[in-house]
């Protein structure tokens, strides 16, 4: 069962299509949103900045803390009001306990200082993470705040599809099955949207003829679950794995059910391979786990 749902509240232009997804889930589950704005330490910030350019005079010093606080608080007015809009316009109720409404809700957090650590202090307590795909040339903050999303906090992480929403629920469902730990757990984790479903499609991609069991394995699991799952073992065409799972589940599925597996660091996930390829074309959400 989903009830809490984390999302990192950037101020960036990916904040808007982030909060549709994140409110969708939480009309199905009845769950609540919690949105994090981090602000940097403008002190933190500044300092550094001094130090990569060889030092600072005080004076100098004082006049770049005031310009970084003064864009630091113009991004936190700016993730705030994204927030605000996307509460109003998807009809989301605030609250700050699980007392206060019924329903999906949402609330307004703002901590300061490094992105990375708030998003995990915040994450370990969240069913779910949804946030904002990584991009080639992204902020390498960004990219941090990903990676340790994923790989520290334990829980799913939910990245929205590039042309469609979440917003009518994940009726179709594909697995991008491969036996390995990391699929493993984010199919468990999907059970929640796999019992709503109306179809599940296990998806394979035949790589050794010796392990065309495991797929058959995963769909006796599911079988337990209620569930009756299909099969489509796919071929990998010249261009890969990734372009094989993505012309099968791009047409016909509402989320796309993976594991980050393939590579030991995340940034190769998220800017190179396989995983890279699949988050980085997919049209539909992806549901992801480590």
């Amino acid at each position: 069962m989903i009830k809490t749902i984390l999302v990192p509240a950037t101020g960036s232009d990916t904040d808007p299509a982030t909060y549709p997804d994140a409110f969708a889930v939480a009309r199905i589950f009845g769950a609540h949103v919690d949105a994090l704005h981090v602000a940097a330490d403008p002190l933190e910030v500044a300092v550094t900045v001094s130090g990569d350019g060889g030092g600072a005079s005080g004076m100098l010093l004082e006049r770049l803390i005031d310009d970084m606080k003064a864009e630091i608080d113009q991004r936190e007015r700016d993730a705030h009001r994204i927030f605000v809009d996307a509460c109003g316009g998807e009809g989301i109720q605030t609250a700050v306990s699980a007392t206060d409404v019924g329903g999906a809700s949402a609330q307004w957090h703002v901590e300061v200082g490094q992105e990375p650590r708030w998003v995990v202090a915040y994450g370990i307590t969240a069913d779910l993470i949804v946030a904002a795909r990584g991009k080639p040339g992204a902020e390498a903050d960004a990219r941090s705040t990903l990676e340790s999303a994923l790989l520290e906090t334990g829980r799913p992480l939910l990245i929205p599809g590039t042309s469609r929403r979440f917003s009518a629920g994940a009726e179709r469902v594909a697995i991008a099955w491969k036996p390995t730990p990391q699929a493993a757990r984010a199919v468990a984790a999907a059970l929640p949207f796999l019992v709503r479903a109306k179809t599940v499609t296990v998806l394979t991609v035949d790589e050794d003829e010796s392990r065309r069991n495991d797929a058959d394995r995963l769909l006796n699991y599911l079988a337990w679950h209620g569930l009756k799952p299909a099969v489509k073992r796919l071929t990998a065409d010249t261009r890969g794995g990734p372009d094989a799972l993505l012309a099968a589940a791009g047409g016909g599925c509402d989320l796309l059910v993976m594991g980050g597996y393939g590579h030991a660091r995340l940034r190769e996930w998220v800017f190179g391979g396989f995983t890279q390829r699949l988050l980085a074309d997919a049209p539909i959400p992806v549901l992801i786990a480590h």
